[in-house]
């Protein structure tokens, strides 16, 4: 039987007091510029104001410095980065990666000084992830990773995890705290769920297939975009029934899809390859749920670090989101989007589609399939393609289907690649086509219900 612990009032307050500035931050729904949203994408959005048009300039600035920097660290091998653990990490990295960075500093540059082929630089492409994308992920980045450790560090997690594993384990074969980081994607931002899910990967909370589950399954888009989706497809006065349908096909393919290969191929043992300890999520004889969940939280607290410490952690996620993934997201983005729009590939991938559509009476079924596999290199795409055809009834499947299929290169699927989360690009792949397939059928479903 457990020992019940006695905590000291500071004990107490160093879990209550950061936990609830971050609940606040990252978790509270609030309404600003009629728009639901949180504070912490209000602070994001403030910056992008302030910095205004030197932002894409800034941003430039880091990814040529991360490619150069990698260079010189691949060829130099400068002493003072290879013994420093945290640089060593960053910039000692592997040639496929060096040199998917260094394509990074290329495509910006280019797109930058608006010199070289227009299919790099145009505003569908290069510009498109320079102008609208990287400004934002970097001004978010900024603040996500410097406060993340308010949610991670002072035993929020603790609480939560202990909490909701009734519901979490025996649902999604998944670890309580992760409904922490599919609420914080939910309500803010995709890339911030996927921060976290990354650090607690890193930090041994997440077994390689936990990483790889929630961060291809719970990386939910935030209510905000899903407004911007539906007014381009311009039924925004039908967003209540569309949210209501995204959040219905969602969980169904949270629970469906890591059943499947490759998901359910990972393997149930952390970042060192140790095995899972199921014993985690036991609660000792002598506690409830609630009593363990403040007793492991308050444990976490006490071992939390000053000020200082927290500082010094917040400042290294926002150099390893900053240096690490926008030069990947820049990369992968581009290239993705170039396919898109000069190559008729994602065409013809959405060809074996049409007989799927046309079978759930979907309108419009061969100009519809256009817009399926599109959505793999960039979520706003299909929506954009969606705008120009008549049937209310096929533009509200598309508009769902793409914000259900949550996997898009230009953004979450380049930050899953550019963390340390096990997943390659085929098996972003083969996870974004199983989801197309769960979720259509439902949204189409739906559909026909309110049409």
């Amino acid at each position: 039987m457990a020992e019940k612990q006695t905590h000291n009032i500071k004990t107490i307050l160093t879990f209550i007091i950061p936990s609830l500035i971050g609940l606040l931050l990252f978790m509270t729904p609030i309404s600003y510029q009629d728009a639901i949203t949180i504070p912490i994408a209000i602070v994001s959005k403030g910056l992008q104001a302030l910095l205004g048009d030197a932002l894409t300039a800034i941003v430039t600035g880091v990814v040529v410095f991360t490619a150069l920097a990698s260079a010189i660290t691949k060829l130099l091998k400068p002493a003072f980065i290879i013994n420093n653990a945290f640089l060593n990490s960053l910039l000692n990295i592997s040639p496929m990666w060096l040199f998917t960075r260094i394509l990074g500093a290329v495509f910006i540059l280019l797109t930058f000084s608006g010199v070289g082929p227009e299919a790099i630089r145009s505003g569908d492409t290069g510009a498109l992830v320079l102008n609208d994308l990287l400004p934002v992920l970097f001004c978010v980045f900024i603040f996500a990773g410097m406060l993340l450790p308010l949610l991670l560090n002072f035993g929020l997690l603790e609480l939560f995890g202990t909490m909701l594993t009734k519901i979490m384990r025996p649902i999604f074969n998944l670890p309580g705290r992760s409904a922490i980081d599919c609420m914080a994607s939910w309500l803010g931002d995709g890339s911030v769920g996927i921060l976290m899910t990354s650090k607690q990967y890193e930090s041994r909370f997440y077994t390689q297939r936990e990483a790889a589950v929630i961060g291809t399954t719970f990386s939910a888009v935030s209510i905000t975009f899903s407004l911007v989706v539906i007014s381009q497809v311009r039924l925004e006065h039908m967003f209540v029934p569309f949210y209501l349908t995204v959040c219905l096909a969602g969980i169904m393919a949270a629970i469906i899809v890591p059943k499947l290969p490759p998901l359910c191929w990972k393997k149930d043992k952390y970042i060192d390859d140790t095995p899972r300890h199921p014993d985690d999520e036991v609660i000792p004889a002598g506690h409830g749920v609630f009593s363990w969940g403040l007793d492991q939280a308050l444990n976490k607290a006490s071992k939390a670090g000053g000020i200082k410490h927290t500082l010094t952690d917040g400042l290294k996620n926002v150099i390893d989101m900053v240096f690490g993934v926008i030069p990947v997201v820049m990369a992968i983005g581009t290239v993705a989007l170039i396919i898109a729009e000069y190559t008729p590939i994602f065409d013809y991938l959405g060809m074996p589609f049409i007989p799927l559509l046309e079978l759930l009476q979907v309108p419009e079924a061969t100009e519809a399939s256009k817009t399926i596999v599109v959505g793999f290199a960039d979520m706003f795409i299909p929506s954009i393609l969606a705008s120009s055809i008549e049937s209310d009834m096929t533009r509200f499947v598309i508009a769902a289907m793409s914000v259900t299929q949550l996997i898009y290169m230009s953004e979450v699927g380049a930050l899953l690649l550019g963390s340390k989360i096990p997943v390659n690009i085929f098996e972003l792949f083969v996870v974004f086509i199983l989801r197309t397939l769960v979720t259509l059928p439902i949204i189409a479903g739906v559909a026909h219900l309110i049409f």
